[in-house]
Formats: structure tokens, C-alpha cells, sequence
């Protein structure tokens, strides 16, 4: 037997396709490097690990996100890191404050913070295409759905880097440890006084309606907003950051797709479920195996780490003919990039939302992307997406 593949190698990062499909030729069940995690490759058994949420818990989010010396994790009470009964109480509150009328609230708003920043942008000269509009278009949204003042936008992406890289810190490096736990009570006390704003004087935006959610007359509680609120912040910026991301990037590679697309812009959906099965932010999904258990003809002991891998299944040639192709007339639209089951992606649809508005002010003033620079990956086992994105924008 070989070395275990390594799912952060610069090579892999880069480009894990073929590594994915290798895998699921010959070892659709096996452990991977770093963590010794069992990545589960195939399209079916992908499905299994997650409707099987009493089999495969989401206890494996909750060691990775709530390390011991964090006392006060902030997704603690959040329900990603829950199983049934206490998720699909969580589930149900928030659902009730996060549903289309929500979206239709926000998507005039969304489209003219997109079509505004793609006003700044310039033809012909280098720009990196995260900083100047990938970015800034889901941190505007992230923050005005969760109330804060724009003052706060710069702090953001290391909200996003400490609250994230939780379950890679050294057993001894205090420092980073004190750097994270300052990071969470700063985005605390500004969440904490978004909700008593909110309590004082309700209004008719996200948070109130969390606030005011019952089901069976029971709130969420004071953790569980926070926790929810902080999860939303996380997961909706760095989500769509890369999904808009990995869009241009595709458009670069498939410039006769941008043509199509601009010259018909009721496609742009189409293009960006497309998208989401060929390059999905979200690589893999932690489980804990709660007992143990068979899965494609492996035993899995109980406590062992598994890893759905979203972005294999995805390509699994058995569910995708030619799936390596990038096609936009694939039948969609396609759901599991955003998870399965009970664990289902809420903010699929402000996603899907932000990203159409996003690429249809871009296609709205440029006739092309070029790239001008080597793109840089990210490093984490669950998300894939670029760090840099340089590229020359062409009039159109």
C-alpha cells in the first residue's frame, strides 16, 4: 500500500479531480492525510454518510469547530454541529426567519451594491478580481442582513480566518489561541448589541424575525442566536466568495460559455448550477461514525472521522455522464453542493441569489475575463477556493 493521499499537497490543491476519480476507482472508502479522516468518494455513498445523521453524526463539526480550550465556541449552539431531535428544533426556528420573503426584501438591494462595484472596476488594467468584487459584494450582503455597521467590513475576513481555522492550531501555540478567543468575543459584542438593537426596536429585516421566530411558543435562545448569527456570517461570505470565484474562473476557460451567456442572460442560472457541480466551494463534510459500521465493503469504527466528499461525488461518472466536462445545459439544478438531508444548505438560495446578481453586472459591462497571473489556492480541507484571482477585464 502507498502513501495516503494528501488532500492539501499543492498538487492536489491545484487540482484534486483526478485524485478525486482515482480514488473513486479504486478506494472509494479510505483514510487521507492530513488527520487520518476516511474520505468517502462515491456518489452514493456520499448520500449515505448524510441522511444517516444518527449513523454519522455531526458531532464531527463540533471537534473540529469547539476545541477545549476555546471555552465559549461560537458554534457551540449552532445547528450544524447538532443531530435530531435538538437540530430539527434549531432548523425550525430559523427556517421561519429565512425564507424567500427575506430574499425578495434583499435582492433590489443586492443587485445595485453588484452593479456599483462593477462600475469601479476598469477595463484593460490588472486587477484581482476577489478583492475588487468577490469579495466586497458578500461581505456588503452578510452585513446588512446581520445589521452591522459598514464601519466593521474590514474586520471580516479575519473574523472568517480565526473563527475557521479552529481545529488547525498547534497544541501548544497559545498565541494564536488567545488571537481566536479575542477575535470571537469582538464579533460577539458587536452581534450581542445588534440583538438588543433589534429587541428595543424591531424592524423588518433578518434578525428581528429571528428574534420574534416561536415554534410551539419556544424562542432561540440568546447562544443559539448568536450562534446561528455567527455561523451566517462565516459560511454565507466565504460560501459565495469562492463560488464567485470559481464562476469567473470558468468563464475564463470557457470564453465561448461568456459569450453564450452574456448574449442571453436567462442562462446565467443554468451557468451557475453548472458551476457548482464542476467547482463547488464546499470539498467535504466531517461525520463521526457513532458506531461501527459497513460502507461500500470497509468497516468503520465507531468515533471514526469521515469525510463526505462533495466535490467527487459531484463528478461521479456514474451520476454525471462525461462529468469532467464543464456543460451548462446539464440538467439541474444541482443540490448536493450544498449538502444533503437534514444538514441542507439554508442560505442555498442567497447564494444562488448573490452570485446571479454578481455575474449579471459583470457580464453587463464586460465582454471578457483574461487572466494575468497564477491563481493561489486556500488551505483547508473542507473549502476550496482561489486566494488571488488576477485578471484583465475587457470592454464590452
Amino acid at each position: 500500500m502507498g502513501p495516503r493521499l494528501n488532500l492539501l499537497a499543492p498538487e492536489v490543491r491545484a487540482n484534486p479531480y483526478p485524485y478525486y476519480a482515482e480514488l473513486r476507482r479504486t478506494s472509494p472508502v479510505c483514510q487521507v492525510a492530513p488527520g487520518d479522516v476516511w474520505a468517502v468518494t462515491r456518489y452514493d455513498d456520499v448520500i449515505t454518510v448524510l441522511k444517516n445523521p444518527l449513523l454519522y453524526s455531526s458531532e464531527g463539526m463540533r471537534r473540529a469547530t469547539c476545541p477545549a480550550w476555546l471555552e465559549d465556541a461560537p458554534f457551540a449552539h449552532s445547528m450544524v454541529v447538532h443531530d435530531p431531535p435538538v437540530h430539527g428544533r434549531l432548523r425550525a426556528l430559523v427556517n421561519r426567519a429565512f425564507g424567500p420573503m427575506v430574499l425578495n426584501r434583499l435582492e433590489p438591494w443586492v443587485r445595485e451594491q453588484a452593479e456599483s462595484l462593477a462600475a469601479r472596476l476598469t477595463a484593460g488594467q490588472t486587477v484581482d478580481l476577489i478583492e475588487a468584487f468577490n469579495r466586497p459584494l458578500p461581505v456588503r450582503v452578510i452585513r446588512e442582513l446581520l445589521g452591522l455597521e459598514p464601519s466593521l467590513e474590514p474586520l471580516f475576513p479575519r473574523w472568517a480566518d480565526d473563527l475557521t481555522s479552529t481545529s488547525s492550531v498547534a497544541p501548544g501555540d497559545l498565541a494564536r489561541m488567545e488571537e481566536i478567543r479575542f477575535t470571537v468575543r469582538e464579533a460577539r459584542r458587536h452581534l450581542s448589541a445588534v440583538l438588543e438593537r433589534r429587541r428595543l426596536c424591531p424592524g423588518q429585516d433578518m434578525v428581528s424575525e429571528l428574534i420574534a421566530a416561536r415554534v410551539e411558543g419556544e424562542a432561540l435562545t440568546d447562544a443559539e442566536l448568536l450562534g446561528f448569527l455567527l455561523m451566517l456570517l462565516i459560511a454565507g461570505m466565504e460560501t459565495t466568495i469562492h463560488l464567485l470565484s470559481h464562476s469567473a474562473r470558468l468563464l475564463m476557460e470557457h470564453p465561448e460559455v461568456l459569450k453564450r451567456v452574456r448574449a442571453d442572460r436567462s442562462l446565467v442560472p443554468q451557468l451557475v448550477e453548472e458551476v457548482l457541480r464542476c467547482e463547488p466551494p464546499v470539498h467535504g463534510i466531517l461525520r463521526v461514525t457513532t458506531s461501527e459500521t459497513e460502507l461500500s465493503g470497509v468497516w468503520l469504527p465507531a468515533g471514526a472521522w469521515v469525510m463526505a466528499m462533495l466535490a467527487s461525488a459531484n463528478r461521479d461518472e456514474s451520476h454525471f455522464p462525461d462529468a469532467d466536462r464543464f456543460d451548462i445545459d446539464r440538467p439541474g439544478p444541482q443540490n448536493l453542493p450544498f449538502g444533503f438531508g437534514i444538514h441542507f444548505c439554508l442560505g442555498a438560495p442567497l447564494a444562488r441569489l448573490e452570485v446571479r446578481l454578481g455575474l449579471e453586472a459583470l457580464l453587463s459591462r464586460f465582454s471578457a475575463i483574461v487572466p494575468r497571473g497564477p491563481v493561489t489556492w486556500n488551505h483547508s480541507l473542507s473549502v476550496r477556493g482561489p486566494r488571488s484571482l488576477p485578471v484583465e477585464l475587457v470592454a464590452g
